[in-house]
């Protein structure tokens, strides 16, 4: 009996069969005058505000989007999906062994174009490069990038929502913190959140575990150096992935305060992912002052300056922008977007 071996040259990757993929113009139409033009006339606020977002903070999940700028993630997705048939943003999906990941956007150039024509800066100073934003789905920071921007989306998630107590003031990325303090020390981010008449703003430093604890009690020394340069006292608030994980880096945190000139002005609290329900929740009673015992027990973001007595209270409208040591920061730059969306849209989207 003769047996037919069929041979499959080229399979179709299983990824490939799983949604349809929409169609986009080629990249010289997406580049061109007219196409700018025409976005000119169909971007909402919100959308020029997402761009600004996706410009500070590099990479956002379709997850966090949804939780800072929409109610739903259908509208969500459908806008998105314009946004990248447009050219505004691009999207990417890391590989998962188990299940899936969300889908991933950064800035694409004509979103990047139309924010620079809107604060009348010519795109090729504002230092926006197409291979680099794109090449973030490669980058080994992409975890810890994304997981740093999660602890501010819950934030503004929670700001959001009906009848909320509070609401974040202001947001700086690494790469912004870098841009005005990296002479001495970037810290991860920058956050102010205001709650009840009271602000309180901190420096984070998002631990995933993958540097050896020396380096990041290292930190502190540069920490104290800030503070001196600037004289503005900050907190220091450091999330770590697990409880064993915080508990070591509290005791290297400890040696590296008492070894420190004036350790009252490097305020510094952690927490860890098993500190409350949601890893991310900053405004949860998760945050321990390292020089503290372990039976003081965890406060509020909003409670944590009490605990801190020679920091001076911060009051609201006192300035939502700290002080920058590094001259080079003040180049063609955006500036930093408020952390709050603009309203919902009057008009149905086009």
């Amino acid at each position: 009996m003769e047996v037919s071996v069929i041979v499959v040259s080229n399979p179709t990757p299983q990824r490939q069969l799983r949604t349809h993929r929409p169609e986009r113009p080629v990249q010289r139409v997406l580049n061109s005058a007219e196409h700018h033009a025409w976005l000119a006339r169909h971007l909402t606020d919100r959308d020029r505000w997402l761009c600004r977002m996706l410009f500070e903070h590099h990479v956002l999940t379709s997850t966090q989007i949804i939780d800072i700028a929409f109610t739903g993630r259908r509208a969500a997705n459908l806008r998105l999906r314009n946004l990248y048939q447009w050219g505004v943003v691009h999207r990417f999906q890391p590989h998962r062994d188990r299940g899936s990941h969300p889908m991933y956007y950064v800035l694409d150039t004509a979103g990047a174009v139309a924010l620079a024509r809107e604060d009348g800066i010519d795109p090729k100073e504002l230092g926006y490069r197409r291979e680099r934003e794109i090449g973030r789905a490669f980058s080994l920071q992409l975890a810890h990038t994304v997981g740093c921007n999660g602890l501010f989306t819950t934030l503004v998630h929670q700001a959001r929502q009906p009848g909320a107590a509070g609401q974040l003031m202001a947001w700086w990325s690494a790469a912004r913190c870098g841009r005005h303090w990296g002479d001495i020390v970037t810290p991860d981010g920058y956050g102010r959140w205001r709650e009840a008449g009271r602000d309180v703003e901190w420096f984070i430093e998002f631990d995933f575990g993958t540097e050896p604890l020396s380096r990041l009690a290292g930190k502190l020394a540069r920490y104290e150096r800030l503070a001196g340069t600037t004289g503005i006292t900050t907190p220091v608030l450091i999330w770590l992935p697990s409880a064993a994980r915080e508990s070591n880096a509290r005791r290297a945190l400890a040696e590296a305060l008492r070894g420190l000139d004036r350790p009252a002005r490097v305020p510094v609290a952690t927490t860890s992912g098993d500190a409350a329900a949601d890893p991310l929740d900053m405004t949860a009673p998760r945050w321990r002052r390292v020089d503290e015992p372990g039976a003081a027990g965890r406060v509020t973001l909003v409670d944590l300056p009490a605990r801190w007595p020679e920091l001076r209270s911060s009051a609201p409208g006192s300035g939502q922008r700290p002080t920058g040591v590094n001259p080079a920061a003040e180049r063609q730059d955006l500036a930093p977007p408020s952390p709050m969306p603009p309203p919902d849209p009057v008009q149905p989207w086009r």
